[in-house]
């Protein structure tokens, strides 16, 4: 039953989530079925609205998800090959519940159509997030990596945001801060626009710097870090690249690296980890 659970969670997260994918080829053999168990449940969450399609379903299946994680609906879990692998994971790895409550409350945002209102909500949201599951991935690696998993998974998940703007926009979804929209002129509806104005673009831009900024800050920390905890933060190698790209994209038609470009990144961080927040 576990090498079925772990194969599925493997499967999963291949085809919805390649860049952990990758970078947890490249974990200790030991621990790659408990990562894929986290990311199967985070990629669980982040489709939560578009499975639910109702903001109330969607509240009902992130309680379940809150009572599995409580102790509640066992059977129910042991049913799920999600939920009863990352309960192992949890158990097995003593991973901190307040971080899985966290998550799970920050994905309500997702639920709604209700802007990102400034940069301190954005990094709230991220932190909780992105950054919790880099955190988590490295406990499940052996390290307390929380200093460097927070600047880290803010910056993973700026571009995550900024990959995703079109198809936030087509369903009404907004994550850039109004903060910046307003100084740059710009309205949410602007936002939303299939042609959004200069001053989205502006907005954008600086969202962009944000990440180099909040990339930065993690430099020095994932230097620091000890190797087994790598895998965790692979990932972030994409980041720079892709902010490259990204300057030369439109709001709507952004130009992202190639999948096998994406690949070769997060083999050379592997080789290499300055390259990972370089």
């Amino acid at each position: 039953m576990l090498e079925s659970q772990d194969a599925y969670c493997a499967k999963l997260v291949r085809e919805a989530d390649r860049d952990r994918y990758l970078a947890t080829l490249f974990a200790a053999a030991e621990h790659r079925g408990a990562l894929f168990a986290l990311y199967a449940f985070t990629t669980e969450l982040s489709r939560v609205r578009e499975a639910a399609r109702q903001p109330l379903a969607g509240e009902i299946r992130l309680k379940w998800w809150s009572e599995v994680l409580g102790g509640e609906r066992r059977e129910e879990a042991r049913a799920s090959p999600i939920a009863d692998a990352l309960i192992g994971t949890v158990e097995r790895y003593r991973l901190p519940m307040t971080a899985f409550v966290d998550l799970i409350a920050a994905r309500r945002f997702d639920l709604y159509d209700e802007p990102m209102a400034n940069i301190a909500e954005l990094d709230d949201y991220l932190r909780k997030t992105s950054s919790a599951v880099i955190a988590l991935a490295a406990r499940i690696l052996g390290t307390d990596a929380a200093a460097a998993a927070d600047p880290a998974g803010i910056a993973y998940g700026i571009l995550g945001l900024l990959r995703a703007f079109a198809h936030h926009a087509a369903q009404g979804r907004l994550y850039l801060p109004i903060e910046l929209l307003e100084r740059h002129q710009a309205s949410r509806e602007d936002a939303l626009a299939a042609r959004p104005p200069q001053g989205v673009n502006a907005a954008l831009a600086e969202l962009r710097t944000l990440a180099r900024r909040r990339l930065a800050a993690a430099r020095e920390r994932i230097a620091a870090l000890p190797s087994q905890a790598l895998p965790a933060f692979l990932p972030v190698a994409l980041v720079r690249p892709s902010l490259d790209r990204l300057e030369r994209g439109a709001a709507l038609a952004p130009v992202g690296i190639s999948a096998w470009r994406g690949q070769w990144l997060i083999w050379r961080a592997a080789r290499n980890p300055a390259r990972i927040a370089a």
